[in-house]
């Protein structure tokens, strides 16, 4: 049976946030955000090991206790999202099998349910594709040209705002981020590459509250989702 591993690229600086730290390391109710995302996915049992992509000049996570846990691992963070993932995927290239999945889940997106990512992960291994949470848009979408003018209304029905975790093969996933950085091409997520290599990508509806913390006013919104969390916990 194919075992199931983690990536969580969390060497990025957060400049929207506009804070003194990275967003990883900002708290809440005592506890960072990179904190909170690693026991999200730490709480799942079938998870076999989780690696997590710095900063080479990060010595914030020298705080983090959670790095010490046995399942978890750290590689080498690169300059984009798409380089740190490549960097955990390399390390996991040496002990994981090529069939083996992998989920990669933002390090700044913590409210994420433990029965909403084992439906995630048994959905996803039922079949031979990989997929990804999203919401459908609720919005009225417009695509604009470069001078700022509306260029067309796009259909709403068919639009949907990718979440994390996105879960593929290791093999299908490692290719493909190889396959655009030779091409050239910019990826902003794991779908991305795949869907440029030419593979079918499945989407999961995901909860509205699996919120990626970007601007300050996404802070005020997790807080209240982690705080709903913890009470529903009890």
């Amino acid at each position: 049976m194919s075992s199931i591993w983690a990536v969580v690229p969390a060497a990025g600086l957060g400049r929207r946030m506009a804070a003194e730290v990275p967003k990883q390391y900002l708290q809440i109710a005592g506890v960072t955000l990179l904190e909170h995302t690693l026991r999200a996915l730490l709480d799942c049992a079938q998870l076999r090991g989780l690696v997590v992509a710095l900063d080479p000049g990060d010595r914030r996570a020298d705080g983090i206790a959670l790095l010490s846990d046995p399942r978890v691992m750290t590689a080498l963070g690169g300059a984009n999202r798409a380089e740190s993932v490549r960097s955990g995927l390399a390390l996991l290239e040496t002990m994981a099998e090529p069939d083996d999945w992998v989920l990669v889940h933002d390090a700044a997106r913590p409210c994420l349910p433990l029965e909403v990512l084992m439906a995630f992960i048994d959905t996803i291994t039922s079949t031979a594709v990989g997929g990804l949470l999203a919401q459908p848009s609720t919005d009225t979408l417009k695509q604009v040209d470069g001078d700022g003018m509306v260029a067309s209304t796009l259909d709403r029905s068919t639009i949907w705002r990718a979440q994390t975790p996105q879960m593929f093969r290791l093999r299908i996933l490692c290719s493909a981020f190889d396959q655009a950085r030779n091409a050239g091409l910019r990826v902003t997520d794991e779908a991305s590459a795949v869907e440029a290599a030419g593979h079918p990508v499945q989407i999961i509806e995901g909860p509205a509250s699996n919120i990626k913390v970007t601007v300050p006013d996404d802070l005020e919104l997790v807080k209240a989702h982690l705080r709903r969390m913890r009470q529903d916990k009890r």
